[in-house]
């Protein structure tokens, strides 16, 4: 594995950490999208920058960025308060409005400069290892390593120190402001880290894979845990092999890296929603068929204990007086057997002291729920 390959992975990691940090608390607060919002806006913030100081790599860019990112957090905030429209639609006529803009600004004013729209919505994280960092002529690695690795350690240390603000202004933005959190302040603080993280890795990746980054991971971890803990843990885990996994699926196909990183979010997206351990589509069908098994065996114990009479008991006398079918009828009174909750001789059914135990469980646990 060349130099080359481990930077891009590394990149790759870093970007997708940072960003699905940050995007946990976006999908908590039901502000994801915005995400979307600030990574399409802040492009005329790119094109002033560069139009003051006429180079790609001046600092200033990230800032004027990052004024343009909250500038659009701003903006769709204020719409949406006018009560007329709703956030989506505020996000929906801001986004559009400022990248437009960005792109007239490149189109008339920086055409011969390379700030091409099609690295702005894709980004290319093979190029991102020749852009590099020296000083007095030693080279020090990509530019983007250490400015997404300086932005990981910004944000992870507010985490820490603002963690318990955080998850109580998150879940309960009145009960925050009661204990003197300002939730506001977090929510502004909460932005403009996002617009930050979103100008730094916009170089290295694009816009459609910051976006991915932030969304993605967040709703993953969130189908597989309610504690925000675990699902922050989850979240950076699942993000980091999203990056690396994708990378070289993009290897194997000779595709697009990012397109490749999208594509593994996108098939662990479908894995989890499929099969979430709590909320999984297929997983609740399987266990809602539990259920209703679970129910029929106690209608089915229920029954025999509440017959004297072998009569009343008898395989032929089940099927008719429960009133279900022969294929269901058999199907139980084999499940009962194969847990040994009856036994079967000549056709009458007696329930063994493993069914009176279970049944009289069962019947409890449904009282308390």
């Amino acid at each position: 594995m060349s130099s080359p390959q481990i930077e891009i992975q590394i990149i790759a990691a870093l970007v997708a950490i940072a960003c699905s940090l940050l995007g946990v608390f976006l999908v908590l607060r039901k502000t994801a999208l915005i995400s979307d919002a600030i990574s399409h806006s802040i492009l005329p913030g790119i094109v002033i920058g560069f139009f003051i100081t006429e180079d790609l790599n001046s600092p200033l860019l990230i800032l004027m960025a990052a004024l343009t990112g909250m500038l659009t957090v701003l903006l769709i905030e204020w719409i949406q308060n006018t009560k007329l429209v709703g956030e989506d639609t505020s996000i929906g006529i801001v986004f559009p409005a400022l990248f437009s803009l960005g792109i007239i600004l490149i189109v008339r004013n920086a055409g011969d400069v390379h700030l091409d729209t099609d690295a702005v919505l894709l980004g290319e994280l093979a190029f991102a290892p020749f852009d590099r960092y020296f000083i007095n002529g030693v080279d020090y690695g990509p530019k983007a390593i250490w400015i997404m690795g300086g932005i990981l350690l910004i944000i992870v240390a507010s985490l820490f120190l603002f963690f318990k603000e955080l998850k109580v202004s998150t879940f309960d933005a009145g009960l925050a402001s009661t204990m003197g959190f300002a939730p506001i302040a977090i929510h502004y603080g909460i932005m403009f880290l996002s617009s930050v993280t979103i100008v730094g890795a916009f170089d290295a990746v694009g816009a459609i894979l910051v976006v991915g980054f932030i969304i993605v991971p967040a709703a993953i971890a969130y189908l597989l845990t309610q504690d925000l803990t675990k699902m922050l843990f989850y979240s950076v885990i699942i993000s980091a092999v999203s990056a690396v996994s994708g990378y070289w699926l993009a290897h194997a196909l000779d595709a697009s890296i990012s397109g490749s990183i999208m594509a593994v979010m996108g098939i662990l997206f479908l894995i989890t929603y499929l099969f979430s351990p709590s909320d999984g589509i297929i997983t609740h069908k399987i266990n809602r068929k539990q259920q209703i098994d679970e129910i029929s065996l106690v209608t089915l114990l229920i029954h025999i204990q509440s017959h004297k009479n072998e009569h009343e008991r008898s395989v032929q006398h089940l099927e008719e007086h429960i009133n279900w079918k022969k294929e269901k009828a058999r199907r139980m009174l084999q499940m009962a057997e194969d847990r040994n909750l009856i036994n079967t001789k000549q056709n009458i059914i007696s329930v063994t002291p493993e069914g009176e135990k279970y049944s009289l469980n069962r019947i409890k646990y449904y009282l308390a729920e």
